[in-house]
């Protein structure tokens, strides 16, 4: 007998016009819900997220159907995939199955749900619905029996499980109620192609013809009602996350990681800067919060809750969609709070994990924004004191402009601002210019340029403070005025590439200094000594006993630049042996200092450094490898408050380097 069955069995065909009716219907209500919606989002300032369409769309398709940020999660991230996988593989069998028995028969006699196709149909489909009830199971008995610290349980939850499980079982119960009465007693070889009804089937196999029949209708009936139920209700629960969050990576930001909105300054019309209430921000601001599934991994990935600070990113999200329904007019600000916002670190690690596409960081930066601009406000006098010195000296530390560059001394290092020439000109930034410990890493740097014969240059007590750190507290003002006189005096003195040994100056010369004309190359040093390596101008002698030591990916080299291997690379090849520690790469843990924070006194919970260096340490290496003077500057404070003196030591990528150099050309004096 052919393998085959029939579509519409004991329903009829008569059914298919009230089944498109009431179908039409679903998704009418689940239109106007979602119609009803579209005016709190557009309470939100204009934003084009409509550029670049095909690439755009390409992102939806890849990142809806691979699930790849889902699935890159340890804590319920696999199971929750492969519960999509198999509720879309069913619903594509479904599409199937409307299509053959409304469309190609009906129009083309013709069945393609025959034959070995069918086989393969059934057997697909029955894997695909069994492995989404078992997934479902699994992230129940996670959400509702193990209960992970922090993942908020509402009503809507157990209505959604159970909604989903009822459809779920019902659809195996139709089809186990007509194997019962069909393949069963006619072609029991087909029915093996469906291992999961074959058992449903037998359920049924006790009862008459009649009974059968009869049970068909009605639970054919009652799944049919929940399916229309489940779109109906996607706009008005939870369940809406399924289209927002897919939306949302259409949505997404195409510019590079970490591009921040550049503000008019000199707009004299311009009343309001940063973000005081819901409606200062954008559209797509407010939809991120209907996108947000409360899944809790910005959370569990954020340095500042693991070490009691306030600020939960997840929480942060929930506020802005309680004020965009609530209290558009309210202030957003007192209501997530100054010590909330204060306590970033704009380590990107939420919104890099993030599988809605959420923008946590740029709302927590325009929020700051009103803080720093509109009111005056920093985190502690200590930040204030900081900033102004920033405005008068060019640095934090508020040590004179004219010692800039005297960490040079005796170094071959062309002053360019005073028309010596240079291969490369090396933006040291403030720490490697006045910290004692960082000046060590800035002459490796040169030392290491000098082994390879290229003449770095300096712009000295012309060179002022990136203005990086001010800026991510807010004061955009500051920054842009440092950003101007830093670039006025790139142009002036003829370079071609700039080189920094400092991750957050090489975000912000490379990214966001183009917003304000700056064009010259730049490049971070893990970069810069890795090319030289390839291309043969730099050796290194590793020592014959390789040394075990652990790395410590800085967000902006690592999240934000997707720089991961070079470092690495870099660090083999001067003989060093890598224990990775849990939190590395993509997933690495803050060291504490970013979003200005390097400013600021840690006042809130314990210290985000010593919760790195712990982590360190219990890899068992004895030498942590940093890539930034901010995470340099952290670890080394980290390791006194901490109690870490013994165990570990902390040391930067181009000390390394410089102290295994092997080159001839490499000056003697130098060493």
């Amino acid at each position: 007998m052919e393998a085959t069955r029939e579509i519409y069995w004991n329903i009829g065909h008569g059914v298919v016009i009230p089944m498109y009716l009431l179908t039409f219907a679903a998704f009418g209500i689940l239109a106007w819900g979602f119609w009803k919606r579209l005016p709190v989002w557009r309470q939100g300032k204009p934003l084009d997220r409509f550029d670049r369409y095909d690439e755009r769309v390409k992102r939806l398709v890849l990142t809806v159907l691979s699930q790849c940020k889902v699935a890159r999660v340890k804590d319920g991230g696999i199971p929750h995939a492969l519960f999509f996988w198999g509720f879309l593989t069913l619903f594509a069998g479904t599409l199937i199955v409307m299509l053959q028995a409304d469309f190609i028969t009906p129009l083309m006699d013709v069945n393609i749900l025959r034959g070995e196709f069918y086989k393969a149909f059934s057997l697909v489909l029955d894997l695909a619905g069994l492995g989404a009830i078992v997934m479902l199971a699994g992230l129940s008995i996670r959400r509702f029996v193990l209960k992970p610290d922090g993942l908020e349980t509402v009503n809507d939850d157990r209505i959604i499980h159970q909604l989903l499980f009822a459809i779920l079982i019902t659809g195996f119960c139709v089809e186990g109620a007509r194997m019962a009465a069909t393949e069963l007693q006619q072609n029991p070889e087909l029915a093996r192609f469906s291992p999961v009804g074959y058992l449903f089937a037998h359920l049924f196999k006790a009862y008459t013809d009649d009974s059968i029949r009869t049970m068909h209708t009605v639970l054919w009936w009652t799944h049919f009602g929940l399916v229309l139920g489940f779109i109906a209700a996607l706009p008005y629960t939870k369940l809406r996350h399924i289209l927002t969050t897919s939306i949302n990576s259409f949505f997404a930001p195409l510019d590079e990681k970490g591009t921040i909105g550049t503000l008019n300054m000199e707009d004299e019309s311009q009343e309001q800067f940063g973000a005081t209430k819901v409606t200062d921000l954008t559209w797509k601001d407010i939809f991120d919060a209907d996108a947000c599934t409360s899944c809790k991994r910005c959370q569990d990935r954020c340095p500042a809750w693991a070490t009691e600070k306030p600020l939960s990113p997840m929480k942060v999200v929930k506020q802005v969609c309680e004020a965009a329904w609530s209290a558009p007019d309210s202030s957003l600000v007192e209501t997530v709070t100054a010590d909330v916002l204060w306590s970033c670190t704009t380590c990107r690690a939420c919104q890099d994990v993030c599988p809605a596409e959420i923008e946590h960081v740029n709302k927590i930066l325009e929020m700051r924004r009103s803080l720093s601009l509109m009111e005056g406000e920093f985190p502690g006098d200590e930040v204030r004191t900081a900033v102004s010195n920033v405005e008068v000296n060019g640095n934090p530390f508020g040590l004179a402009y004219a010692s800039r560059g005297d960490w040079a001394e005796g170094l071959p290092v062309a002053r360019v601002s005073e028309g010596e020439e240079a291969d490369i000109l090396y933006f040291a930034g403030c720490y490697a210019s006045f910290d004692k410990r960082n000046r060590e890493v800035a002459r490796s740097f040169v030392k290491i340029c000098a082994a390879a014969g290229i003449r770095v240059g300096i712009l000295g007590k012309d060179e002022k403070c990136c203005g990086e750190p001010v800026r991510k507290l807010g004061n955009e003002y500051l920054y842009q005025m440092m950003a101007q006189e830093n670039i006025e005096m790139m142009k002036a003195s003829g370079a071609k590439k700039v080189v920094t040994t400092c991750p957050h100056c090489f975000n912000t010369l490379s990214r966001d200094y183009r917003d304000l004309g700056f064009e010259l190359e730049t490049e971070h040093y893990a970069t810069f000594i890795h090319n030289l390596m390839e291309s043969g101008r730099l050796s290194l002698a590793p020592e014959q006993k390789r040394f075990p030591f652990t790395y410590h990916d800085s967000c902006y080299l690592g999240r934000y630049k997707d720089i991961f291997a070079e470092p690495r690379a870099v660090l083999a090849a001067a003989g060093g042996d890598l224990r990775e520690m849990d939190r590395s790469g993509c997933d690495s843990f803050c060291c504490g200092a970013g979003g200005g924070r390097i400013l600021a006194e840690e006042k809130l919970g314990t210290k985000i450094s010593e919760a790195r260096v712990r982590m360190a340490g219990e890899t068992g290496a004895q030498l942590l490898v940093s890539n930034c003077p901010f995470c340099l500057t952290m670890f080394e404070d980290g390791i006194k408050t901490g109690g870490f003196e013994e165990s570990i030591k902390v040391r930067d990528l181009a000390e390394i380097v410089a102290e295994r150099i092997e080159n001839a050309a490499f000056p003697q004096s130098l060493r």
